[in-house]
């Protein structure tokens, strides 16, 4: 299958568990299960499950244990989305070409909507089909890790402390290694704890190629908020400079920053040398992270 025809199965496969393991609009509370399902079903690129598909499948991972891991860290990203867009964050109204959890129902249903889709994630991993419970242990404190102030958290708390400052590129690395990468790396690693029989060595590999694209991707993310126009991107362009926010072409300049992407690219397939062509979705994710337009 080619990488287009890939991602749209995968995607599906993903939207299919997500919306058996979201409680229904008709379930109490009501209102609060609507912005749940507004915030996961809007339209999400699914980059993270894709991962976790794509992780798995380098390293033989049955197919079925793989859904669950796709959506629990599919609702962390859902849930940050929600909370970083919130007035005492980043105070967006637009996400993905669509109002804003906070603005399409009211701040304290997106809090709670966050909160409550954390929730289920930890809730899928323990209950949901796959490998072992000393598995299952290990998958809990990775997601968490990545998700907590040693994390995802932290990443946004070193963000939100940035705003106006001088960074430097080894600065900006570590925040968005935290922010953004956490939970990229965390996606192939669930992936890879998946397969029945696992080589460290191979999982140390793998990790090394997630942190490469979650810094790629985030370069590139930054230079799109430059060169991108609001209605391709789903949110206003140029937020971030606007915002007097740290980035890689402010420091880096446009070209400096695609220079580094690339050099990340390469590092990042350069760990996949040792495997076969099952790993061919993950060499390709990684090629379509740095080339993407939106």
């Amino acid at each position: 299958m080619s990488l287009k025809q890939n991602l749209q199965a995968w995607r599906e496969q993903v939207d299919r568990a997500l919306d058996r393991w979201l409680p229904p609009e008709n379930t109490l509370p009501f209102e609060l299960h609507r912005a749940m399902r507004y915030a996961v079903f809007n339209g999400g690129k699914r980059v993270r499950p894709v991962l976790i598909y794509a992780g798995g499948q380098a390293v033989d991972a049955p197919p079925t244990f793989l859904d669950g891991p796709a959506c629990a860290v599919e609702l962390i990203h859902a849930y940050s989305l929600v909370h970083d867009d919130l007035p005492a964050m980043d105070d967006d109204d637009l996400r993905r070409g669509k109002a804003t959890c906070h603005k399409a129902f009211d701040e304290a249903t997106a809090i709670l909507a966050g909160d409550a889709m954390q929730a289920l994630a930890f809730h899928i991993l323990v209950h949901g089909e796959g490998p072992d419970a000393e598995r299952r242990v290990e998958m809990v404190d990775a997601l968490s890790h990545a998700a907590g102030s040693r994390g995802m958290a932290g990443g946004q708390a070193i963000d939100m402390a940035a705003v106006g400052k001088p960074l430097s590129v080894a600065e900006l690395e570590n925040m968005h290694i935290h922010k953004t990468g956490a939970l990229i790396r965390a996606s192939v690693q669930l992936g890879a704890l998946c397969a029945p029989e696992l080589d460290r060595q191979n999982l140390k590999q793998l990790d090394h190629y997630a942190k490469c694209i979650g810094l790629a991707f985030q370069i590139q993310d930054d230079i799109l908020d430059e060169e991108g126009d609001t209605e391709t991107l789903g949110k206003a362009q140029g937020a971030d400079r606007e915002r007097n926010k740290p980035t890689y072409p402010a420091i880096l300049g446009i070209e400096g920053s695609r220079n580094l992407a690339r050099e990340l690219l390469d590092d990042a397939l350069q760990s996949l040398q040792g495997f076969g062509p099952q790993a061919d979705p993950l060499r390709e994710i990684a090629r379509y992270i740095v080339e993407r337009t939106h």
